[in-house]
Order: C-alpha cells, then sequence, then structure tokens
C-alpha cells in the first residue's frame, strides 16, 4: 500500500545568521493525521525552522512543498494561504474586542461588509468538529488564559489551517487545560489534520505525539518512531548528546522564619489584585506558588521584590519589616529576586554582560568609588561567574541581549547568588529552557536551599514545582486558597485548587 502524501515536507533546509548555522541540511514530514514533536535544546534550531515553514524566514537553501507540491512561502499570508498555521507562546489578539471580532481581523468583507453571519456558523462548526467552542460575544480580556489559547487556534483553523505549529502551547495552561487541549489536538488529527508540537515537556512530547524529530546544532541528531514507548531520558539524550542526571532533593534543615507576608492586599494594577494574602518562608525551604497565569503571581511578585507597595498588610524579610517597599531596600535586607522577563526587568539586553550583571549594585564600594566606576572590578566579577555557571558567551563584554535565554537565566541566577542572599525570589525560573539548562538551575536552588536561604518559587509548571517545594501555596483570584506539603500534592490536587474548584487548609 503506498502511503499518503505528505501534508508537509521540508527537504534539506538550511539557514545561517552570520557565522552561526541556525539550519542545515534539515528534513522534516508531517502526514496527515499526525501529530509530530519537533525536540530541541535552546539553540538548536526548532524556532528557526518553523519561521521559515511560517514565513517568517527565507531559506539559504532546500525547498518546501505542500501536499507534494513545491511552494514559494515569503510570509505568513503565504503560509496562511498554503494552509500552514501557527499559535506562538505569546498570544496575538485584541484584549478589548469580541472573541468574533479577532476572528474577522484582516479577513476582506464582501461590497465593504463582514460577514458575520458566516463567520458565526464558522466559529459553531469549528467549535462542534474539535471540541472548541467559544462565546463569540466575550471579549478576549474575559477569557482565561487557556480559552485565549482556544481562540488562537480557531483562528488558524478559521483561516483554513491543514497544519498547526504550536510552540510550548502548555506553558500557561492548568492540567485541566492542558486535558481539554489534548483531547482537541486529538480530534485534530483524527480527522486528518497535521500537528507540529514543540515542548521541552518530554512526558507531555511522549503521552501526545506519534513521532518526534530532534535537532541538536541545527541538524537532525535523530527521530523517535514511537514516542510512548521511549523514555524521557532517552529523548533528552538525544538532545544533548549526553545523559542528564536530574538533581536530587536532598534533606534539609529547616530554620526560623525569613520572609512573612501578613494580609497583605494591593490595589487594581495590569494583574489581578491581591487580597489578604498570607505567607511565610522558613530558610533552608523552597516554597513553590502554583496558579494559573494571572491569579495575582505577578503581584506577590512585584510587592515581595519591593517594586509595588501595598495597600494594606505588613512584610518582614529576616525579622525586619520592609517600610518603603523600593527594590533597594528589600535587597538592603537580603532579598535576591530573578524576574519572569529575563529581557526587560532582568539584564539590560544593550549593555555588556558584565555591566548588566552588576548593575542593582553598582553603587555600592565593590563596584564603584566616590561616584566612579571600577571597570577591572565589574569585568573580575562577570567573568568569575561566567566560569562558575558555565555561561556560554564570547566573554564578559558581550551585549547582554546576544546570549541564549539559558544562558541570560544562568548570568541572572550568578548576579544574584553572588551575595549570599537570605530569601530568593524566582518567577518562571526554567519557562522556555530545554532539559539540560532547567537541571542546572535546579541543581543551583537546592544547593542555595541546603546553604539555609528561603526560596520562593513562582510557576505554572507543576512537575518542577512537585521536584523543588517543601511546600506549594496556591493562588485564585488573588488569594492564597491552599497551601499543600510536597509529599501530600498531586498534579491532580493542585490542578483543583488552581481552577478554585476545591479549597485546602
Amino acid at each position: 500500500m503506498q502511503s499518503p502524501v505528505p501534508l508537509i515536507e521540508m527537504r534539506g533546509i538550511s539557514k545561517t545568521f552570520g557565522a552561526v548555522r541556525a539550519n542545515e541540511a534539515v528534513d522534516l514530514q508531517v502526514a496527515p493525521g499526525e501529530i509530530l514533536g519537533l525536540l530541541g535544546e535552546n539553540g538548536a534550531g526548532k524556532t528557526t525552522l518553523m519561521n521559515i515553514l511560517f514565513g517568517a524566514y527565507a531559506p539559504d537553501a532546500g525547498e518546501i512543498l505542500v501536499g507534494g507540491r513545491p511552494v514559494a512561502i515569503h510570509s505568513s499570508a503565504d503560509a496562511l494561504a498554503a494552509g500552514i498555521g501557527m499559535v506562538h507562546q505569546h498570544f496575538h489578539l485584541a484584549p478589548r474586542l469580541s472573541v468574533l471580532e479577532n476572528l474577522l481581523i484582516g479577513i476582506p468583507g464582501h461590497g465593504g461588509r463582514l460577514d458575520k453571519a458566516g463567520a458565526l456558523a464558522r466559529l459553531d462548526e469549528i467549535g462542534r468538529r474539535y471540541g472548541l467552542k467559544l462565546d463569540p460575544a466575550l471579549p478576549v480580556s474575559a477569557l482565561s488564559i487557556g480559552e485565549q489559547q482556544r481562540l488562537e487556534i480557531v483562528k488558524a483553523l478559521f483561516r483554513g489551517a491543514k497544519l498547526l505549529i504550536l510552540d510550548e502551547p502548555t506553558a500557561v495552561l492548568a492540567p485541566s487545560e492542558v486535558d481539554g487541549l489534548f483531547a482537541a489536538l486529538r480530534s485534530m488529527a483524527s480527522q486528518g489534520l497535521g500537528i507540529i508540537f514543540i515542548s521541552h515537556k518530554l512526558n507531555e512530547v511522549r503521552a501526545l505525539t506519534h513521532r518526534c524529530v530532534v535537532l541538536r546544532q541545527g541538524r537532525v541528531a535523530g527521530r523517535v518512531d514511537a514516542p510512548a514507548q521511549t523514555t524521557a531520558a532517552q529523548m533528552a539524550e538525544l538532545m544533548c548528546g549526553h545523559e542528564i542526571v536530574p538533581p536530587a532533593k536532598g534533606p534539609s534543615t529547616i530554620g526560623g522564619t525569613v520572609l512573612s507576608l501578613e494580609k497583605i492586599s494591593t490595589a487594581r494594577h495590569p494583574g489581578t489584585a491581591l487580597r489578604d494574602v498570607s505567607l511565610a518562608v522558613r530558610s533552608g525551604e523552597i516554597l513553590g506558588i502554583a496558579g494559573v497565569s494571572g491569579n495575582g503571581q505577578r503581584a506577590l511578585a512585584e510587592v515581595i521584590s519591593g517594586m509595588l507597595r501595598p495597600v494594606s498588610g505588613t512584610m518582614t524579610i529576616a525579622g525586619s519589616k520592609v517600610a518603603a517597599y523600593t527594590p533597594r531596600e528589600v535587597q538592603a535586607l537580603g532579598l535576591g529576586r530573578i524576574p519572569e522577563d529575563r529581557m526587560t526587568t532582568g539584564l539590560v539586553t544593550n549593555l555588556p554582560l558584565a555591566d548588566s550583571m552588576v548593575l542593582p549594585r553598582i553603587g555600592t564600594v565593590t563596584f564603584s568609588r566616590k561616584g566612579l566606576l571600577k571597570p577591572g572590578a565589574i569585568r573580575a566579577f562577570a567573568e568569575e561567574q561566567i566560569k562558575a555557571y558555565d555561561i556560554r558567551c564570547p566573554g564578559p563584554m558581550v551585549r547582554a541581549g546576544a546570549l541564549s535565554g539559558g544562558n541570560l537565566q544562568k548570568a541572572l541566577l550568578a548576579r544574584e547568588l553572588a551575595f549570599d542572599p537570605k530569601v530568593l525570589i524566582v518567577a518562571q525560573p526554567t519557562r522556555g529552557l530545554d532539559i539540560g539548562a532547567a537541571h542546572f538551575i535546579h541543581e543551583k536552588f537546592l544547593d542555595l536551599r541546603a546553604r539555609g536561604c528561603g526560596i520562593v518559587v513562582i510557576g505554572e509548571d507543576l512537575e518542577e514545582l512537585l521536584t523543588l517545594s517543601d511546600r506549594i501555596a496556591v493562588m485564585y483570584e488573588g488569594r492564597v486558597v491552599g497551601t499543600l506539603d510536597a509529599g501530600e500534592a498531586t498534579v491532580a490536587r493542585l490542578g483543583l485548587l488552581m481552577t478554585g474548584a476545591e479549597k485546602a487548609a
């Protein structure tokens, strides 16, 4: 029996950026009804390859075939016309417009009028066929994160996509939302659509995909024909080229409280406000903060980091009451901070790496004297951290923005841990990082815990929180709705708390 013609086929795709070879002679194909996993470390070439397929980049060599015929894809419009849709990690939606209006953006009307009736019928058909139901009248701002992602998928299907590219689609979803997404993807595949699933969560890849292609340093390093029968460790070794051993969480001596929040409430701000939040973190303890994105985690991080002053409640660090709620004050009390946004509020990407790594402490005697910087001390500090944390870069004077995500996170970690914080708060510590970089970060957290630091880890990856944490607090609509010891916490239990379906003591 002759095999079906692939939905899409990429043959011999190569792409360079200056001296960097992002893709080299990559072959990839997706059959009708197939869910293909695309795996690789950060910088392996996955994003470049998908950007070529979706028309953001032109390949230096190679060709793309759709339905067995060569096509030229110069833009996302060309990709959509060829039946290729892509859902990015960061959604491209107009929050003030309704679901229906977002679907109609960019679609020409007939005789100057939009075909709203036809769009409603098509939305209803997609909802019934794939289980992707949405209220057409709701504004996007009223949708949950999972519903916004659903809308992005519906947008691609609405425009006729036969192949869907999903980039880290579960990074911001609760477990129940992940189940719903996977059910929809399986339904699409069963009806002949093709899906490319990019993820660092190898257990999800094993559960969902039919086949995987693994990239390493821009080339195809291997293929996995039976993901469900392949262990996550075997996949990780293919990705990294060597065995990956996760760090073990050893015993820790729990001491006194180093961070305390008592009935903290905040005014409305761009995210969900806090409402009577009380938390305590002890030395030698990792407290995980779980919750669906947008339930107050951002405000919590900003209060603890001294960037947002609460309207009521008190916070103490190492026994000292916080008064001014400024980054300088909490830093002086012993707080270290690794923000969620590495590129904006973490490191200054236009500065040399060395300067970015000392910026929060640039006024100390270590790095300046009478208002004059000490370039030698700054450079020496950066060189020491680059070596200690294996930050892969040409040197301390490279522009910080030229580093990969994993190396940026290492640089942030090195900067904060060099000054022995009593408390460390970190948000989304390994989002978008490959398994090797994630394990390195985890190892450093566990070392810090063993040395008596109290650590707050805000994350949406429940497996990560369960691996690292001694206790996990769950946030829902700006409140802490439950705190569980790690031993009694499960993904299912946390998922119920995250959606407000259960409360715990």
